[in-house]
């Protein structure tokens, strides 16, 4: 059983974690380099939030948002 938990140890150390490993020895040399995936996440959120913005204010515009405290039958 031991070998067993080894070998997952094994498996994330010298495979999946390569890539962090390379990003980590990156930073040393250049900070924005190395923070481009995190700078990635931030520009897709961001993104998604406008998006979601905007969504609201065309329900908002139609009125097809219900805006009553009883919408749901658990409130009232």
């Amino acid at each position: 059983m031991t070998a067993f938990f080894e070998a997952i140890g094994s498996f994330f150390t010298d495979f999946l974690f390569v890539p962090l490993h390379f990003l980590r020895n990156l930073e040393l040399a250049n900070w924005w380099t190395a923070n481009t995936i995190t700078w990635m996440f931030i520009l897709i959120c961001c993104a998604a939030f406008v998006y979601w913005c905007k969504q609201i204010a065309i329900f908002d515009k139609t009125g097809e948002d219900n805006q009553d405290t009883t919408a749901h039958s658990f409130l009232s």
